[in-house]
This record gives C-alpha cells, structure tokens and sequence, in this order.
C-alpha cells in the first residue's frame, strides 16, 4: 500500500504517556519532528466511532485540523473472545477515571469468573488501528493485531494498560515482562505502525 509521504513535523494525538512513549521510539528511525496532542494543549475529542479505526480518526482528524499538521492518532483495545470481544473499545473505559489499570485487570479476570469460566489461559488479542490525517482531509487507515492468552495474577512492571496479563502466542512472558525493544517485536501497535510506515516513509 502506497500512502502520501509524511515528513517534517507531525502530531501524536494522544493525551496517553504510555502509548506515546511507545509510538515515539516505534517512529525514531524515520526522522521526523514529533509533537503530541497533549504537549499542545489541544483537548480530547470526543471518541464516538463504533470501530476502532472511527475512533482513531476522529482523532487524528481533529488534530490535523486544529494544527495545520499531518497527524497520527492510534484507537487500540483488548479483545477477550470469552467476553463477546469484551472490553473492546470500552478497554480505557474499564480502568475508570482516573485510570487505574490494575483495577481495570480486577475487572477482567472478574468478569470471566463469574461466567465460570478460568482467567488465566483464556484467549484474547489486542487491535491497534492507526489513522494518518493531512489537514487537507486526506487520511489512511492501517491496523495490526497480536493474538494471545491471559496471564493472571498480572506480571511484569514493564509496559502499560493490560500489558501485564497479556502473553503473546509463542511466549512465555507478558507484555509487561517485556522491554520495549522485545516488545516491539509481538505488539498490535508495532505492527500497525510498522504498516503505516511501509506506506508514509517509504
């Protein structure tokens, strides 16, 4: 897939330090000006989309428009096949405000309990879709996936969100046991990025 070549400066818009800390160095070797959404102060639109790539552009279109930049934005989730696809786009949603992850995985292996089903080996995967938008309205949409199993009690100070009670298919570690330069290797971000770039800088 061929998309317009991004340069310059561009916009993350996320108000999320894990995931930006995450797409910064996934975008590292491209050379280009990074700046989020919140270091700009530009506030968090309103994520009304029924998809995650919905989501992600409408914040990557706000973003775009409210800065007369190229913007990036990512829309991810966790999926639990066990739970209808649950948290899904609710997956932030479950850590409540303020965010509170650990209580978000409490959630999680809760509700698969009391369905009577086991918590940890349950199936899952996680969806990253990116969004590039150009401030003229041009925009494209690439997205990646990692399939996995739960891992309960969490493991790992490694990450962010459910990282620690998610272990990628053909590991033994979860994500939250994982450096972020192994990390890259497996992640639903990483891919989708991976994608994007094949595609923006290429």
């Amino acid at each position: 897939m061929t998309g317009r070549r991004l340069a310059g400066r561009v916009v993350l818009a996320t108000h999320n330090a894990g995931k930006l800390a995450e797409m910064v160095d996934l975008l590292a070797p491209f050379g280009v000006e990074v700046v989020s959404s919140g270091a700009l102060g530009l506030p968090e639109p309103a994520e009304t989309g029924t998809l995650f790539s919905e989501n992600a552009a409408i914040k990557a279109r706000a973003a775009a428009v409210a800065t007369g930049l190229p913007a990036i934005a990512d829309d991810s989730g966790l999926c639990v096949d066990l739970l209808d696809g649950a948290p899904g786009l609710f997956t932030a949603d479950w850590a409540g405000s303020p965010r509170n992850f650990t209580r978000a995985m409490e959630r999680l292996r809760f509700e698969l309990e009391r369905r009577g089903h086991d918590a940890s080996g349950a199936r899952a995967h996680f969806v990253s879709a990116i969004v590039v938008a150009w401030p003229d309205g041009g925009e494209q949409v690439f997205e990646g996936r990692v399939h996995g199993t739960l891992a309960f009690p969490p493991r790992g100070p490694e990450g962010f969100g459910y990282d620690p009670c998610f272990v990628p298919l053909g590991e033994i570690r979860t994500f939250g046991e994982m450096p972020m330069a192994e990390k890259k290797k497996h992640s639903h971000r990483a891919r989708a990025i991976a994608a994007m770039t094949a595609a923006c800088f290429r």
